[in-house]
C-alpha cells in the first residue's frame, strides 16, 4: 500500500478540512504530518461548524485512526480546549486519535516568545498567529526541544530546563511578561495529554501500510508557506510541501501514492507577506465579503486576488501534484469577468516561471475569461456546470498540466462534485 498525501498549494486557507473529511470514508487512517495550532480546518456537515487546529480532520468519519505526527507542534492547552470541545459535540477522541511521542510540544515561553520576537522586528514583522510555531521549530531544530514522549521521561526536569533557558532570551530582550495564567492551562493540557495513547508514529503507519491499510496524509498551511519553497521570509516554519510528509511521519518517499493538491478558484494571504495579483479594489473587497474571508484560528481578514496561475504551476511541480482540487468556485458566480495571472513581469521583462524573490516588482499579467452568472450552490453533478464555468476549467487544467477531479460548490460537505467519474 502507498500513502496519498493532501495539501494546500498557495499561501494557506484553501479548503483542506472540508477536502478530507469528504476524501475520509475511502481511507483506515487520516494522519496529520506538520504544522501546529496555526492551522485552522473548517469543516460543516449537518448544520454544525467546527474549526480543526491540531486534530485530524478525519475524527468526524467513524472509527477511522486518526495520527498526530512528529513533524507537527502540539500546544496542550490549546489541544485540551480543542478536544475537550469535540468530545461536548459527541466526538470520541480518546480511542480514535494517536500521538506521536516524537511531535514537540509548545511551551508557555514559547509563544511569549514569539510575540517578543515579532516586537523586535518592528515594521518588518512577518506576521505570525503569535501561539510559539516558529520559536518551538527553532528550538526541535537546534536541539533543545521537549517532545510528547518526555512526558513519560523525566518531564519536570525537561521543561525547567528549557523554561529557565526561554527566560534568559526575553531577559536579554527586555520583554515583560506574565507567565503565571500560561502556564496553568498549559500544565494541565499535559495531565489531559496522558489519557491518550502516545505511540511511536513512524512505526504504526508503516505497520498500518502493511497490512493493507489506506492513509491519507493531511498538511496544513499551503506551499508557498513553506520554508524552503514559500516566499521567504513570510512562510512558516515547517515544510508544508509533500516531502513534509515522509520527514512528519516517517513513510518513504516511495510509499507516495496520489498527491491531491488543493486550490482556490483565486486567491488569499492572510498576514504580511508579497502577493502578486492581490487586488485593493472593489473587486476585492467583493471576493472577501462573498468568500467570508477571516482566518478560522486567528479571525484576522484575509487579502483576496485573482488566481495566480505562476505561483500554482510551482506548487503542482515542487509537490508533484496528481490531482487537482479547487475549492469556493460559488463565491465567484456573480462576476462578469474573472481573470488569472499568467505571468509575471519584472524589471520589464515577463516571465511565466516563479522567481526567487516576489517582494517587489513583480507586476502581474493576466488573461481574463467571461464569467458564468450562475447559482452552483445547488448543483450535485457536472453536468449542470455552465459553459463558462466549465471553460475556466479546461483553461486551468491546461495551463498546470493536471486535471480537477473535485470542485466544492459551497462550504457543506455535500457541496463537493467529482469529475471524470467515468474514469
Amino acid at each position: 500500500m502507498k500513502v496519498d498525501v493532501l495539501l494546500g498549494l498557495q499561501w494557506g486557507d484553501e479548503g483542506k478540512g472540508k477536502v478530507v473529511d469528504v476524501l475520509t470514508p475511502k481511507y483506515d487512517v487520516v494522519a496529520r504530518f506538520q504544522g501546529g495550532p496555526n492551522a485552522g480546518h473548517t469543516l460543516e456537515f449537518e448544520g454544525q461548524k467546527y474549526v480543526l487546529r491540531s486534530i485530524p480532520s478525519g475524527i468526524f468519519q467513524g472509527n477511522k485512526v486518526n495520527i498526530i505526527g512528529n513533524g507537527v507542534v502540539l500546544d496542550p492547552a490549546l489541544f485540551k480546549a480543542e478536544a475537550e470541545a469535540l468530545e461536548a459535540s459527541g466526538h470520541p477522541l480518546k480511542e480514535r486519535l494517536h500521538i506521536s511521542k516524537k511531535a514537540h510540544l509548545i511551551l508557555p515561553t514559547h509563544r511569549i516568545l514569539d510575540a517578543a520576537y515579532e516586537a523586535a522586528k518592528g515594521d518588518a514583522k512577518v506576521g505570525t498567529t503569535g501561539k510559539g510555531i516558529g520559536p518551538t521549530y527553532t528550538d526541535k531544530v537546534s536541539r533543545n526541544g521537549v517532545r510528547v514522549g518526555d512526558i513519560l521521561h523525566n518531564f519536570e526536569q525537561k521543561y525547567a530546563a528549557a523554561k529557565a533557558r526561554h527566560e534568559q532570551i526575553l531577559k536579554s530582550l527586555n520583554y515583560e511578561y506574565d507567565l503565571t495564567e500560561l502556564e496553568k492551562a498549559w500544565l494541565e493540557g499535559i495531565e489531559y495529554l496522558k489519557q491518550f495513547h502516545f505511540v511511536d508514529s513512524e512505526h504504526e503507519i508503516n505497520n498500518l501500510l502493511k497490512d493493507g491499510k489506506s492513509v491519507l496524509c493531511e498538511g496544513a498551511q499551503g506551499t508557498m508557506l513553506d520554508i524552503d519553497f514559500g516566499s521567504y521570509p513570510f512562510v512558516t516554519s515547517s515544510n508544508t510541501v509533500c516531502a513534509g510528509a515522509c520527514t512528519g511521519l516517517g513513510v518513504a518517499p516511495n510509499r507516495i501514492g496520489e498527491v491531491y493538491g488543493i486550490f482556490k478558484a483565486y486567491c488569499t494571504r492572510v498576514g504580511a507577506g508579497p502577493f502578486p495579483s492581490e487586488l485593493f479594489d472593489e473587486t476585492g473587497d467583493k471576493i472577501g465579503a462573498l468568500g467570508h474571508e477571516f482566518g478560522a484560528v486567528t479571525g484576522r481578514k484575509r487579502r483576496c486576488g485573482w488566481i495566480d496561475l505562476v505561483a500554482l504551476k510551482y506548487s503542482v511541480m515542487v509537490n508533484g501534484v496528481t490531482k487537482l482540487i479547487m475549492m469556493k468556485s460559488d463565491v465567484l458566480d456573480t462576476f462578469d469577468a474573472i481573470k488569472a495571472c499568467v505571468a509575471y513581469k519584472v524589471n520589464g521583462e515577463e516571465i511565466d516561471y516563479f522567481p526567487y524573490d516576489i517582494t517587489e516588482g513583480v507586476e502581474p499579467v493576466y488573461a481574463e475569461l467571461p464569467g458564468w452568472k450562475t447559482d452552483m450552490t445547488k448543483m450535485q453533478s457536472e453536468d449542470e456546470f455552465p459553459e463558462e464555468f466549465n471553460a475556466y476549467l479546461t483553461f486551468l487544467e491546461e495551463q498546470l498540466g493536471v486535471q480537477i477531479k473535485i470542485v466544492s460548490v459551497g462550504p457543506d460537505r455535500a457541496q463537493t462534485i467529482e469529475r471524470y467519474t467515468e474514469e
